[in-house]
């Protein structure tokens, strides 16, 4: 019992204290994301241990949008935002929730701080706000209206409700402390005007609640338990504390901030995404190239290998960046037994065996994956040509070189030994056809006293399939960095995208639909592409390639 304990992290650590001492008698969570973007890795840590905690206690985990910006917000982004969370495997309590089903209780909660002399209508410009609030060092100073009368302020608040007055032109702002060491304690704004339609209530409200005012009310109403946000909500604490403590709730959510996660070499910032769409250099928000949740799921990764990356990057109040392999191994990891181990030629160069009956059809038994019997095999099509991949054979071959060349004999994978005899070349001298000789004798490739030393992979040549195959690099230029310093500008890599058209692939793989996923031998893993994929058209999306840069150390 010990080790457990010491084993969780320091949010398990505050939530047992909590129960212990009786300030928490059911643990809710939330996802609260601001429905104006797609979610991305970063997200989906903050889904998987707010969804986690709810489970562990066996509490509530809801699902609510921060609606309460209409400038950006879209019904798009909240569709979007709810297919990634139940993707994930995160189950959220009842009906989605959002800010905006709670601006009536929002504004009833602003009349009350004006009732209380805790908040006044300001006149001050934006501009002029931020001239008052002073700096680090030197402390802010009042505006002008601060002294208005509750009166005053009821009857201004209640104009702007009433679009009396145009957008900039007023504000409400607590009333707090302007000597504040923390700037977002000196009479923060928490309602502006803005006539705005928003995508849920329309026009009915002019006025909308800020973040810092709307969100402390949310979790109360909701009776968030432990409010989990990241790392630079941390000096917002203290006025989502205020909030709660002036507005009087009963059991008021308690604030927890953790590290982001954050991904060496990788771009996250919406700005920079949308202008990557924008200028064609990635077909979408779901691009395989990019890490929001909706490219990685059709990149080809698994909420399981997302669920074990998060894991391992762990639950931690210090900042740190994260290596892209490790995320690599963990899709490796999680498909390794369960991926079905396939033949596909991306790069083909013909095979004829000479002494192979012409016309003959023979299919030969395949273990699915070597690494898990259960799997079984399947049937795959051996025929008088073939194709292999043009690395496995070389007229001059170095030393230690196993594959074919001129009077080698080598083994195709659960097929026949076979031996070069010849080959062909165009004028350019490209080899164009590979001749062969095979051993009927030995069917399945495994033949005692043969010692032979080289394996590849193949596939018929006239029973096999074209299938068009992506193979994915990092969007960035790793050597440069994500942003060039000079002008801000992001240091492309020209090679990120490698389409090939006339790959050759087992029959059985053109009838693979959408997010099927396998291990092509010894050329990575795939995943049929969701987006461009078609019924017997599929399009495969490399996922990861074999071989891993990252170490686990334990």
């Amino acid at each position: 019992m010990e080790n457990e304990v010491v084993s969780k992290n320091f949010i398990e650590q505050i939530i047992d204290k909590d129960i212990e001492e009786g300030h928490c008698k059911k643990v809710i969570t939330r996802f609260p994301p601001e429905p104006n973007g797609y979610l991305h890795i970063g997200h989906a840590k903050s889904i998987l241990l707010n969804y986690g905690l709810a489970t562990e206690y066996n509490g509530q985990f809801n699902m609510r949008f921060d609606d309460t910006n209409p400038t950006k917000e879209k019904e798009e982004f909240v569709e979007s935002i709810k297919k990634d969370v139940e993707w994930l495997g995160a189950k959220w309590h009842g009906d989605v929730l959002f800010a905006s089903g709670y601006f009536q209780q929002m504004y009833e909660a602003a009349v009350k701080l004006i009732k209380k002399g805790k908040a006044f209508v300001c006149d001050l410009s934006a501009e002029e706000i931020r001239q008052y609030r002073g700096t680090l060092t030197e402390p802010g100073k009042n505006s002008p209206y601060r002294d208005r009368s509750v009166e005053e302020n009821l009857a201004l608040f209640e104009d702007m409700k009433n679009g009396k007055f145009e957008d900039g032109t007023k504000v409400l702002r607590a009333k707090i402390d302007m000597a504040s060491p923390n700037i977002n304690m000196r009479d923060p704004v928490i309602y502006r005007v803005a006539h705005m339609t928003h995508h849920r209530t329309g026009d009915t409200w002019c006025i909308y609640p800020m973040y810092d005012f709307a969100h402390p009310i949310e979790d109360a109403i909701e009776g968030v338990s432990h409010s989990i946000c990241t790392l630079e909500f941390e000096d917002h604490r203290p006025l989502y504390d205020w909030v709660v403590r002036e507005l009087e709730y009963e059991n008021p959510p308690k604030q927890i901030e953790f590290a982001k996660l954050y991904l060496e070499n990788v771009v996250t910032g919406k700005r920079y995404i949308k202008k990557l769409v924008e200028d064609g250099v990635v077909d979408g928000w779901d691009d395989p190239r990019l890490v929001s949740i909706a490219a990685l799921r059709r990149r080809g990764f698994t909420p399981e290998s997302i669920k074990m990356f998060t894991k391992l990057v762990g639950v931690t109040k210090s900042q740190g960046a994260v290596e892209y392999p490790m995320l690599e191994y963990c899709i490796r990891e999680d498909l390794k037994p369960k991926a079905k181990r396939m033949m596909a030629i991306l790069d083909p160069v013909k095979v004829i065996v000479d002494n192979y009956p012409e016309g003959q059809v023979e299919y030969m038994e395949v273990p699915n994956n070597q690494e898990n019997p259960e799997m079984g095999t399947r049937k795959v099509p051996f025929t008088k040509e073939l194709f292999i991949e043009r690395e496995d054979f070389m007229e001059e071959p170095p030393k230690k070189y196993f594959r074919l060349f001129p009077g080698n004999e080598v083994r195709f994978m659960n097929a026949y030994l076979l031996t070069c005899v010849d080959y062909t070349k165009d004028a350019d001298g490209k080899i164009t056809e590979i001749h062969c000789t095979y051993d009927p004798e030995t069917k399945g490739g495994n033949v005692e006293g043969r010692k032979v030393k080289g394996t590849i992979h193949w596939v018929s040549a006239t029973e096999g399939k074209k299938a068009e195959v992506r193979l994915y690099e990092n969007i960035i230029d790793e050597e440069k960095g994500v942003y060039n310093e000079e002008d801000g500008s992001m240091n492309i890599n020209p090679n990120s995208l490698t389409i090939i058209k006339d790959a050759i692939v087992e029959p059985e793989l053109i009838n693979s639909v959408a997010e099927d996923k396998f291990q092509f031998v010894r050329n990575g893993y795939f995943c049929v592409d969701n987006k461009d994929s078609k019924e017997g058209v599929p399009v495969f999306n490399r996922i990861v390639s074999l071989k891993s840069s990252f170490k686990l150390t334990k």
